[in-house]
C-alpha cells in the first residue's frame, strides 16, 4: 500500500502534463499486448499449416495441399497457397518464386501493423514530459517573482522539484516502449525470415532448379 500510494504522490505532484503522458503509455501497453499475442498466435498457426502442407506437396497432391492453404488464414497459408496455383501453370522456377514474393509482400505489412506506433509513443511522451517540465518552471518562477526573497528559494526549489516529476515519468514510459519496439520488431523480422525460408524450402520440394 505505501508503495502506491508513494506512486500516486508522485503522479499528483507532475502536474496536469501527467495525464497525456499516462494515456500515452496505457495505448502503448494495449498495443504491446495485441501485437505479441498476434505474433505468438501467427508463430503458431504457421507451424501447424506448414506441418500439414508439405506432406501433401511432398507426396504430389498439390490439389488438397491448395485447398488446406486456401481454408488457412494466416500467412505462410497465404504465401504457399499462391505458390501452389502458380506452379500448376508454370514453366519453370522464377515464376512460382515472383508469385510468392508478392504475397509475401502483402503479408509482411500485417506482420508490422501497429508495431511503429511503439516509437511515435515514446518520442511523444518524452516530449510531453520535457513540455510539461518546461512550462512547470515557467509557473514556478512567475510564482515566486513577488514572493519574500527568504522564502522565493524553498519555494523556488519545490516548484522545480514538481516540474522534474513530469520528465522522469515521461521516460519511465518511453524507455520500456522503446525496449518493446525494438523486442517486436526483431520478433516481426524472424517471423518473415522464417516464411522466406518455409518459401524456398517449398520451391525446392515442387523439384525446379535454381
Amino acid at each position: 500500500m505505501e508503495f502506491f500510494s508513494t506512486v500516486i504522490r508522485f503522479f499528483q505532484a507532475g502536474g496536469e502534463f501527467m495525464y497525456p503522458i499516462l494515456i500515452v503509455g496505457v495505448l502503448g501497453l494495449a498495443i504491446t499486448i495485441e501485437r505479441v499475442m498476434y505474433l505468438r498466435r501467427a508463430q503458431s498457426e504457421n507451424r501447424d499449416v506448414w506441418s500439414k502442407l508439405m506432406p501433401l506437396v511432398n507426396e504430389g497432391r498439390h490439389d488438397e495441399a491448395e485447398k488446406v492453404a486456401s481454408l488457412s488464414s494466416t500467412a505462410i497459408g497465404r504465401v504457399l497457397g499462391y505458390g501452389i496455383a502458380r506452379s500448376k501453370g508454370a514453366s519453370g522456377r522464377d515464376e512460382v518464386e515472383l508469385a510468392m514474393e508478392e504475397s509475401l509482400m502483402e503479408v509482411t505489412p500485417q506482420l508490422e501493423r501497429r508495431t511503429h506506433y511503439l516509437a511515435t509513443f515514446a518520442n511523444v511522451a518524452t516530449l510531453l514530459g520535457l513540455l510539461g517540465t518546461v512550462i512547470g518552471l515557467i509557473q514556478g518562477f512567475t510564482a515566486v517573482s513577488g514572493v519574500n526573497p527568504a522564502q522565493k528559494q524553498d519555494q523556488l526549489s519545490q516548484a522545480v522539484a514538481v516540474a522534474m516529476n513530469c520528465t522522469a515519468f515521461g521516460l519511465m514510459t518511453a524507455i520500456p516502449l522503446l525496449l518493446i519496439h525494438a523486442w517486436l520488431v526483431t520478433k516481426t523480422d524472424e517471423l518473415v525470415d522464417s516464411l522466406e525460408i518455409a518459401s524456398v524450402k517449398f520451391l525446392n520440394s515442387l523439384g525446379f532448379k535454381k
